[in-house]
C-alpha cells in the first residue's frame, strides 16, 4: 500500500515533521506547505488538490490535524528508508501578484489607451503618479518590460487608500452629472513616466467672455448657479474658484472645469505656503504675493493653514467646510463679472492680508479686515448696481464669513432669474430646497490629490503588500544565459478550475484550455485575465490559433465538438462556429489539433476513433479523413509541408499535406517508448514526448521528391530533458 504523501512536497505525513492539517475541502497538506501557499485574497487559501477558495486562518496550526493519516504513515513499513529531500520553499514574486483580480476589474475600466491623447487635443492633464521600476537594478541584460496597462495599475496600486478614493469618486461624479467636464479616465506618459487624470476641456470659457448688460448678466449668472447646483448633487465642493474653473459650449451652458480646479488650488496652495514660511522665518522683509485670480472663501483659507501646520483656533461652524463655501466663490465670479477688475484687486488684497494675520493669530485684527473690504464691494456694489436693488443684499449674506449664514444657491438663481424674468411673469413656481448630506461632501482642493505628502507610491499598510525583492526579469535575449544568470522567474496565472490541456499564443494573448470546459484569454502585455470563452460541455483538450486576414481561435473537446472563436477585440460570447466530429460511443472525442500555416487551408484533428480529420478553413466543412493508427491519435505536428500524428500505440505517422496520403510510419518496428503524448517539429527534425518519460528525436536525413524513402536516426533520451 502507498503511503499517505503531501500534494505539494510529496513527503510522507508523519506526527512530527509533515504533520497533516485538513482543510475545509477535505484534502490534507502539510503544515509547512501551508505556510508557503500564496494566498489568493486575504484570509483566503486556494486547496492544491481541488483549487477550491478555502477560509484560511492566521497560521496553519488552528486547521484540525488528520489522525487517520498519521496513524496510517506510522503503522505502513517503509520499505526504502532513505529520505527524499525536502525541497526548499522558495517564494515568488512576480508583477501579477502585486494586485488582486478585484483591484484590477476595478480600475481596468478607467484607463484609457496610450494613443487617445494627442499633441494637438485640448485635455487637461493633472499628474497624480510616478511610476518607478523596483525591479530594474541598471543590469544591462535583457529583461521583462512592464506593459502600457501594467504600468498604469503598479502606479495605482502604489497611491494611499485616500487618494485612490478620491481620484475614483472625481471621476464617476465628472461621468454622472452633466455639468462638470467629464474626467477621461486615468492616462500614462511613456516619456515622463507619469500617471496623469485626463479632463475634458471646452474650447471657451468665462475669461472669454467680454463685458456684459445685465440681461446678460442674468443669463451667465444663472448658468453659473445651475452648475454649482449640480455640483452639489454630485457630492463635489470647490470652495475657491475664479472665471477660468468655468467652461462654456456651444449653446452656452456653463460647465465646471474640474482641471482648472485643480491648477487653482495649487496657486493658493503655493501662496499660502509661502506666507507661512515668511512668517516663520521672521526677516523683515516685504512678502510680495503673486496674484492668484482666484476667489478662496475664508473657511478654505483657514484649512489651508492648518494643513500648513499653522495652529489657528476658530469656532468649528465657522470654518466648517461644505457646500455653502461654494456660494462664497460663487458670488465673488459674480461680481468680478458685474463690477470688474477693482473687485478683483480688493478681493486679492483682502485675501493677501487675511492669510498674514490669521498666521499672526490677530483673529480680531481678521474681522476689521473683512468689515473693511465688505464696506468696499458695497460702495462698488451700489455703483453697478444701486443701493436698493435685491440682488445687492442677497451678494452682501453670500459673502458672510459664516458659512451658516449664507443663502441656499437656489435663493440666489431665483434673485438673478428675476433680472431676466419678472417674477409675475416667471411660470416657474418655488420648490423647495434638497435637503443635503453635508457629511458626504468632498472638497477637491482638500483631498490627497493636493495635499498628499508624496502623492505616489506610498502605501497605507506595508502588511497588504506583498513585499519586493529586486530581481531582473529576462525576455529578450538568450534564455539559457538568463538561466546561468540565475534571473529568469514566473508567474502563476489563476483562474482555470481545472488541469491546463493546451496553450498557445497569438495576437498578443495567451489562450489557455482546460478540463473545465472553458478557454481563457491572458494578455501578454499585462499578464491579466481579458476573457473566458465559454460554451463546451467537455473536456476541452485542445487549442490552437489560427493567424490570418480574420485570426481565430479553434478548440476541440473530448465529445467531439469543435469550436471557432473570433480573436478580434471585443471578443463575442459565442463562437463564430460549432462543428461536431460524428463517432462511435465506444471511442473519446478529439484529442489533438494542429493547423497548416503553408496555405493548404485546413486544420487537422486528432481523434480517439484513431483517424486524423482535415477541415477546410474556407467553410470548415470535414475534407479527409486518414486512417492508420491502432490507437487514440494523442499529437500533432505540422512542419515543411508534413504532418505528424503521434498515437496511444506508440508510433509516430508522416502525412503529405498536399494530398493527405500516408508518407512513412517511425518507430512501428520496436515501440519502446510508450503512447506518443507530445510532438514538436522544426525543419527535419521530430521530437516526440513518451508515456513512459523518454524523449525521442528523429532527424530526418533524406526525404525524396517523391516523398516515400525517408531514413532517420533515433536517439532515445532516458532522462526528462528540457530543450
Amino acid at each position: 500500500m502507498e503511503e499517505a504523501e503531501c500534494p505539494v512536497c510529496l513527503q510522507v505525513f508523519t506526527s512530527d515533521t509533515t504533520i497533516p492539517r485538513v482543510l475545509a475541502c477535505g484534502h490534507s497538506v502539510c503544515e509547512s506547505c501551508l505556510l508557503h501557499l500564496p494566498p489568493s485574497f486575504p484570509d483566503t487559501l486556494r486547496c492544491p488538490v481541488c483549487t477550491q477558495l478555502l477560509p484560511f486562518p492566521k497560521h496553519p496550526r488552528f486547521l484540525p490535524k488528520n489522525i487517520d493519516l498519521i496513524r496510517l504513515s506510522s503503522q505502513t513499513p517503509n520499505p526504502n528508508p532513505i529520505p527524499k529531500p525536502i525541497p526548499k520553499h522558495i517564494d515568488h514574486e512576480f508583477l501579477p501578484g502585486l494586485w488582486s483580480r478585484e483591484f484590477y476589474h476595478k480600475w481596468a475600466g478607467f484607463i484609457i489607451s496610450k494613443d487617445s491623447v494627442s499633441k494637438n487635443g485640448k485635455v487637461g492633464l493633472f499628474k497624480v503618479g510616478v511610476f518607478k521600476d523596483d525591479y530594474d537594478d541598471g543590469d544591462e541584460c535583457s529583461r521583462f518590460e512592464f506593459g502600457y496597462v501594467a504600468k498604469v495599475m503598479l502606479v495605482l496600486f502604489k497611491m494611499r487608500s485616500h487618494l485612490l478614493d478620491e481620484v475614483e469618486f472625481i471621476l464617476r461624479s465628472s461621468l454622472n452629472e452633466n455639468r462638470i467636464c467629464q474626467g477621461y479616465g486615468l492616462w500614462f506618459n511613456e516619456e515622463d513616466l507619469c500617471l496623469y487624470l485626463v479632463f475634458q476641456r471646452m474650447d471657451c470659457g468665462l475669461l472669454d467672455v467680454s463685458g456684459c448688460d445685465l440681461s446678460s448678466f442674468g443669463v451667465i449668472g444663472m448658468e453659473l448657479c445651475e452648475t454649482i447646483s449640480r455640483l452639489g448633487d454630485a457630492g463635489l465642493v470647490i470652495g475657491c474658484s475664479s472665471l477660468s474653473c468655468f467652461g462654456v459650449d456651444d449653446f452656452g451652458h456653463v460647465f465646471v472645469d474640474l482641471y482648472e480646479v485643480l491648477m487653482v488650488g495649487m496657486r493658493v496652495q503655493k501662496m499660502i505656503t509661502e506666507a507661512v514660511l515668511f512668517a516663520r522665518n521672521n526677516d523683515g522683509k516685504r512678502l510680495d504675493m503673486e496674484t492668484i485670480d482666484a476667489f478662496p472663501s475664508p473657511e478654505v483659507i483657514i484649512e489651508f493653514l492648518k494643513k500648513e501646520g499653522a495652529e489657528l483656533e476658530f469656532d468649528k461652524s465657522i470654518c466648517e467646510v461644505g457646500y455653502n463655501s461654494d456660494v462664497w466663490s460663487l458670488a465673488c465670479v459674480l461680481l468680478s463679472f458685474l463690477v470688474g477688475k477693482s473687485f478683483v484687486e480688493e478681493t486679492h488684497d483682502f485675501v493677501c492680508s487675511y492669510i498674514l494675520t490669521l498666521i499672526n493669530g490677530n483673529v480680531c485684527d481678521c474681522e476689521g479686515l473683512y468689515v473693511d473690504w465688505s464696506g468696499k464691494v458695497s460702495v462698488l456694489l451700489d455703483t453697478s448696481l444701486g443701493s436698493d436693488h435685491v440682488l445687492m443684499e442677497l451678494l452682501h449674506k453670500c459673502l458672510s464669513l459664516d458659512p451658516v449664514a449664507r443663502p441656499h444657491v437656489n435663493d440666489l438663481w431665483k434673485c438673478v432669474r428675476s433680472l431676466i424674468i419678472k417674477p409675475k411673469f416667471d411660470v416657474i413656481g418655488s420648490k423647495e430646497h434638497k435637503t443635503i448630506n453635508r457629511s458626504t461632501c468632498h472638497c477637491v482642493l482638500l483631498g490627497d490629490l493636493l495635499w498628499s505628502p508624496k502623492k505616489t507610491n506610498k502605501v497605507d499598510d506595508k502588511n497588504d503588500v506583498t513585499d519586493i525583492k529586486e530581481k531582473t526579469l529576462v525576455v529578450e535575449g538568450d534564455v539559457i544565459e538568463g538561466l546561468r544568470k540565475n534571473s529568469l522567474t514566473c508567474t502563476e496565472l489563476k483562474g482555470h478550475l481545472d488541469c491546463i490541456s493546451g496553450l498557445v499564443i497569438g495576437g498578443d494573448f495567451l489562450f489557455s484550455s482546460s478540463f473545465d470546459k472553458t478557454i481563457k484569454v491572458w494578455s501578454l502585455q499585462g499578464f491579466n485575465h481579458v476573457h473566458t470563452f465559454k460554451g463546451h460541455e467537455h473536456k476541452v483538450m485542445a487549442v490552437l490559433f489560427v493567424d490570418s486576414e480574420s485570426p481565430v481561435c479553434i478548440s476541440a473537446d473530448n465529445g467531439g465538438d469543435i469550436f471557432i472563436w473570433g480573436t478580434k477585440l471585443p471578443f463575442e460570447e459565442k463562437p463564430i462556429k460549432r462543428l461536431n466530429e460524428e463517432k462511435d460511443w465506444r471511442y473519446s472525442g478529439i484529442h489533438a489539433l494542429a493547423v497548416s500555416q503553408s496555405g493548404s487551408g485546413y486544420f487537422y484533428t486528432g481523434s480517439g476513433d484513431k483517424t486524423i480529420k482535415a477541415w477546410s478553413m474556407h467553410d470548415y466543412s470535414l475534407s479527409s479523413t486518414m486512417s492508420g493508427h491502432k490507437s487514440v491519435v494523442s499529437a500533432l505536428a505540422v512542419c515543411s509541408e508534413v504532418l505528424y500524428s503521434g498515437s496511444w500505440d506508440g508510433t509516430i505517422r508522416l502525412w503529405c499535406l498536399s494530398d493527405h496520403s500516408p508518407l512513412a510510419v517511425l518507430g512501428e518496428e520496436a515501440p519502446t517508448g510508450g503512447s506518443v503524448l507530445s510532438l514538436a517539429a522544426h525543419t527535419s527534425t521530430i521530437v516526440a514526448g513518451h508515456e513512459n518519460g523518454c524523449i525521442k528525436v528523429s532527424n530526418i536525413l533524406t526525404l525524396t521528391n517523391s516523398l516515400s524513402m525517408i531514413s532517420g536516426i533515433f536517439w532515445e533520451l532516458q532522462e526528462k530533458l528540457v530543450f
